[in-house]
């Protein structure tokens, strides 16, 4: 009898998994807030058994960062904009929820719309922060309170899924990637000997160290003979950054990725023994990838880091959770230090 019970129990659990439609939505444009994000999401999807889909920003280039993450069924855009094309985009994820029939709409942040386009959708399970007035629209007795705030957007998650009894089983953002699905498109940052990456640009300028800086420091790690090549990991607003660089140094083991994709960016960074860059998404990136990767740290809050394997460089007179939006604060930042810091972790 207690086996048939058994049995009748785990047909139910197999049943209410098969019947279960999971999509957690994620409203931020950066590329480093969604790879932020990457642990949480996996965490639901563990939590429920089986891929979720995702809703998240064109400007996250999602479908090409987690094609080959397995804990992803299908990746949607939402501009999720603001003002006159506010219910327009309520409309678009109204129509996502209905034509999947999600049973649960999870929300990593306090952004209202996915909550509305759930609740007009008829969804039965809304779990959100419910900061603000979200909560008027989520059906999960179970949200943040308005001292959370205060938290980060990892911290954040982190307690959203910890009061909703969703474990989280490792709190570092990791990628997978399939190298052989893009190598045929980038076959130019195919380059024999030691490779590594700079990352020199920022979508904050006050987050970028000086390209003179990045110029001098390349100078000391080639005399180490730590590299044959560096890919400069630029996007092409600023190419100018990248192409400043090529011209002070002179130097023909420079190559321009600021032309590339996202997947010409990942083969680059995945080709390199090293990463060096400002507090940007190809250090988020770089570091989920596994790549060994230093953050050049100056103006902005170093604890934010703390879930992630960066290893963060910072001046000697440093103090943590001070922003400074002013540039010339990166000169703090001496290229003396930085190339110690780097020697020192290589053991050399």
């Amino acid at each position: 009898m207690i086996d048939v019970l058994k049995q009748m129990d785990l047909h139910f659990l197999t049943l209410e998994i098969f019947m279960n439609k999971i999509c957690i939505t994620y409203s931020h444009h950066k590329l480093g807030d969604l790879i932020w994000q990457l642990p949480y999401i996996k965490a639901i999807s563990l939590h429920h058994k089986q891929p979720i889909d995702l809703v998240v920003r064109e400007k996250t280039q999602a479908k090409t960062l987690l094609n080959d993450t397995k804990y992803i069924r299908n990746i949607f855009y939402n501009d999720f904009r603001k003002g006159f094309y506010y219910w327009f985009d309520v409309l678009n994820l109204t129509k996502i929820f209905l034509k999947n029939k999600y049973t649960h709409i999870y929300m990593l942040d306090k952004v209202n719309k996915p909550a509305i386009a759930a609740k007009i959708s008829g969804i039965k399970y809304i779990i959100g922060p419910g900061l603000g007035r979200q909560k008027n629209w989520i059906t999960s007795k179970n949200y943040l309170s308005q001292d959370d705030w205060k938290l980060n957007y990892s911290e954040q998650s982190q307690k959203l899924l910890k009061i909703n009894s969703i474990s989280v089983e490792n709190k570092f953002p990791e990628l997978e990637t399939n190298l052989k699905r893009i190598e045929n498109e980038n076959l130019d940052l195919k380059k024999n000997g030691k490779k590594i990456s700079f990352g020199v640009d920022s979508f904050e300028d006050f987050k970028m160290w000086y390209e003179e800086d990045f110029v001098e420091l390349s100078n000391l790690l080639y005399e180490k003979k730590l590299f044959d090549y560096i890919y400069l990991i630029c996007g092409p607003d600023k190419s100018y950054i990248s192409k400043k660089i090529i011209d002070l140094s002179k130097k023909d083991y420079l190559i321009d990725c600021s032309n590339k994709d996202l997947g010409g960016v990942i083969y680059a960074l995945k080709s390199s023994d090293f990463f060096i860059g400002n507090n940007s998404g190809p250090l988020n990136l770089s570091a989920a990838l596994n790549i060994k990767s230093f953050g050049l740290i100056a103006n902005d809050p170093v604890g934010e880091l703390k879930y992630s394997k960066i290893l963060p460089i910072t001046p000697v007179d440093y103090i943590d959770n001070i922003w400074n939006r002013d540039r010339k604060g990166m000169k703090k930042l001496s290229v003396e230090r930085v190339f110690e810091k780097i020697i020192e972790n290589l053991n050399l």
